[in-house]
């Protein structure tokens, strides 16, 4: 993977727009705002996008932000494998939960693609706007204010301290957003009562290809299929990391090997510790996105849990949205508070509601299976799907499509550099 090149960052630098952080969110939101002729600076702390086990799951809502913006093709010319379906096995029964080769969108899966190689193509097209700007390796430290009123981003570059003065500040930089600390956002915990271990273990042919979650008595066990590996997430009781670490390696790898779909001798691939990730999982929402000159979206608006895999593509929309409402008035100079509260009026019932659902599976699904003892029996929406195959449509419409999607209509108002 290369890192493209940037110039040293100044002491200090102007833009129209400052979004912190190089995530999905904020790779995107930069994106549309310099193709809508906004004068946009994107501050990301890390050199590249290299780090495992991010989420990797690119839904149909996405794809249709990206047919929106001509890119559709070439993004799917990348190294990628499309889910159609999505399965559940209670012990040993599978049942198909959702069916996206029923949805109306432009493409009726889900694409997997380590988020690296998703990061680099948006990044990518968006350095092709000569008002875009990405400064890597620069981590924002606080606001700047001003009688009141947040006027940009003081941040700590190789070079040293860097002043970024801005009309709108965005913050992108997830659930433990240092734009949501200094701009004293106060959110309200919905809680969790798991946690996730993330690790890789080899794919063989013979494996098969369907991702999948496993629910079993004391255990959740998801499996991804990253093409030659699978990722993997072991889910645990909330708090529950020391206990398991301190119960040994050997007596992980024999968990996993109970629950796992595929030959028992591959959990030798986990040599060391090192090679588990924790997660832990937090799902919270600001009461409150913006103050004066600042506006928080994604996971530091508000942080989801890893059910569905719709965190990423909820950060999305509200990049989508949030460009949509907001280049004209950045654009033309006229930026008020009132503009940047339409985002979170846009955005908030669709994050309550994904929310409420998360949380009803946590509660009716997950809850239930850490904690019991005895050999699980499907619960009853998963025998409707089963017996019902064209309700199939509503977890897939639900996952892959979610909450009032977002499409493109901040217009074109930037010519780009030729590929």
């Amino acid at each position: 993977m290369s890192v493209s090149s940037e110039p040293v960052a100044p002491a200090a630098l102007t833009a129209q727009c400052c979004v912190v952080g190089g995530g999905p969110a904020g790779l995107m939101l930069g994106l549309l705002l310099a193709r809508a002729g906004v004068d946009v600076v994107v501050l990301e702390k890390h050199a590249d996008f290299l780090r495992d086990f991010r989420g990797d799951t690119i839904h149909p809502s996405t794809l249709d932000v990206m047919a929106d913006l001509g890119l559709l093709k070439r993004f799917l010319d990348l190294p990628h494998q499309e889910v159609e379906t999505l399965t559940g096995f209670v012990e040993d029964e599978p049942f198909r939960i959702a069916d996206f080769r029923r949805l109306s969108t432009r493409c009726r899966f889900i694409a997997l693609m380590p988020q690296w190689d998703f990061l680099d193509f948006i990044a990518g097209e968006a350095e092709r706007y000569p008002n875009f700007r990405l400064l890597r390796r620069v981590e924002a430290t606080g606001l700047a204010r001003r009688e009141g009123r947040v006027t940009g981003v003081e941040a700590r570059a190789e070079a040293g301290p860097l002043a970024v003065t801005a009309d709108l500040v965005v913050g992108c930089d997830g659930r433990r957003s240092t734009v949501r600390q200094s701009a004293g956002l106060e959110s309200e915990t919905l809680g969790a009562p798991m946690d996730v271990m993330w690790f890789r273990l080899s794919r063989e042919p013979t494996d098969g290809d369907a991702t999948a979650g496993r629910f079993s008595a004391g255990a959740v066990f998801v499996t991804i299929n990253r093409g030659d590996y699978w990722q993997c997430a072991y889910l645990i009781p909330k708090g529950g990391a020391i206990a398991v670490r301190q119960k040994g390696l050997e007596a992980f790898r024999q968990a996993v090997a109970r629950r796992a779909p595929f030959a028992p001798e591959r959990v030798a691939d986990l040599a060391s510790w090192d090679q588990v990730s924790l997660l832990t999982v937090a799902v919270d929402r600001l009461k409150r996105w913006d103050r004066p000159g600042v506006l928080c979206i994604g996971d530091a608006a508000h942080a989801m849990s890893p059910i569905g895999g719709v965190g990423i593509n909820l950060a999305i929309q509200d990049a989508v949205a949030t460009a949509n409402l907001l280049a004209a008035p950045l654009r033309e100079g006229r930026l008020g508070q009132e503009d940047v509260r339409r985002v979170q009026a846009r955005r908030e019932w669709p994050t309550r509601v994904t929310q409420a659902l998360q949380v009803q599976v946590q509660n009716r699904i997950i809850s239930p299976a850490l904690s019991s003892g005895e050999r699980l029996r499907p619960p009853l929406a998963l025998r409707l799907l089963g017996r019902f195959p064209a309700l199939t449509r509503i977890p897939a419409r639900i996952v892959g499509v979610g909450v009032r999607p977002e499409r493109v209509t901040a217009p074109a108002a930037a010519t780009p550099r030729p590929l």
